[in-house]
């Protein structure tokens, strides 16, 4: 009988006590059982740490545990880099310490990357997790996140970092998709200049740029909704904002911008559609200056 492919899980840490347990256990709970667990510590400073190496001690042919040097804190990019330098598995799988997959997560994404090997990547429909408060209030919040394409089938580049530039479809969830290992190598892995924001968006932005996805239509990971999440703090530091352009956002664009550059996709639907978003915040003025004769012309 044929061994099943080996599923690299990384749970990249930084003092996430409250809810690292259950998304450890989550893993545990899989249906599909040849995965192994690399816990990544990024300079944690609560109980996490402590947690995360007694998973390891107690699991010790399942479970690593990982850190950077003298347990420094490097960033989301840099602690999952970490986690895929170290991984064995031929498919590497994401998980943020406080969000869960569903036991049937691992063996139906890997039964489609299997059935689709053209297939760089697999994601499907994260829940957007409110209700796990337990408060009656909090289910009419959740939600499932927009594919903006046709579900159950394979979207060739770069058609998925198009919508995702024009608005029309939401990115993938960390803890929503499953990559081979290959790829990741072949893209160079995370940006480590992206410390926290976006950095999960200029990710999945080289693998959608190049090669083919796997959009599913079901939904099998939740992606917990708390004060404390790293958008969440984000937003309070005004790091990121909803409703104009934020530093961190900027940052992005300005690096997919020298990426495209860079990988010879100027004067494409990709290069518009980034430019459509940078020009009004680039040329304020000139962009003033055009809607007013545009607005003339239809006038």
């Amino acid at each position: 009988m044929q061994q099943k492919p080996l599923v690299s899980g990384i749970i990249i840490i930084y003092n996430g006590e409250n809810f690292l347990t259950p998304a450890i256990e989550s893993v545990l709970s899989q249906s599909y059982e040849n995965w192994e667990l690399l816990l990544v510590d990024d300079g944690s400073t609560d109980n996490s740490t402590q947690i995360a190496k007694d998973y390891a001690e107690k699991y010790p042919e399942k479970v690593r545990y990982l850190q950077h040097p003298n347990h420094e804190n490097r960033g989301m990019s840099a602690s999952r880099n970490l986690g895929i330098d170290n991984a064995k598995g031929e498919f590497i799988a994401f998980l943020d310490a406080d969000d869960i997959w569903l036991p049937p997560k691992l063996e139906k994404q890997v039964a489609v990357l299997q059935s689709n090997p053209e297939a760089a990547m697999v994601y499907g429909r994260t829940q957007m997790w409110y209700s796990w408060t337990g408060k009656p209030e909090d289910i009419e919040y959740d939600r499932y996140r927009t594919l903006g394409v046709q579900a159950n089938s394979l979207i060739q580049p770069p058609t998925l970092l198009n919508i995702f530039l024009k608005g029309q479809a939401e990115t993938p969830a960390t803890c929503g998709v499953l990559i081979r290992h290959k790829v990741i190598q072949e893209v160079g892995g995370l940006e480590n200049n992206f410390r926290t924001m976006h950095e999960d968006q200029a990710f999945f932005a080289k693998i959608c740029l190049q090669y083919p996805i796997f959009v599913e239509g079901d939904s099998w990971d939740k992606y917990r909704q708390h004060p404390d999440s790293s958008c969440n703090l984000a937003l309070k530091s005004g790091e990121f904002n909803l409703t104009q352009m934020s530093p961190s956002y900027w940052n992005y664009l300005i690096w997919l911008e020298q990426y495209l550059t860079t990988k010879g996709f100027r004067r494409t639907e990709t290069w518009k559609a980034l430019q459509a978003i940078i020009f009004p915040h680039r040329n304020p003025l000139l962009y003033k200056l055009y809607n007013k004769i545009f607005v003339r012309r239809l006038g």
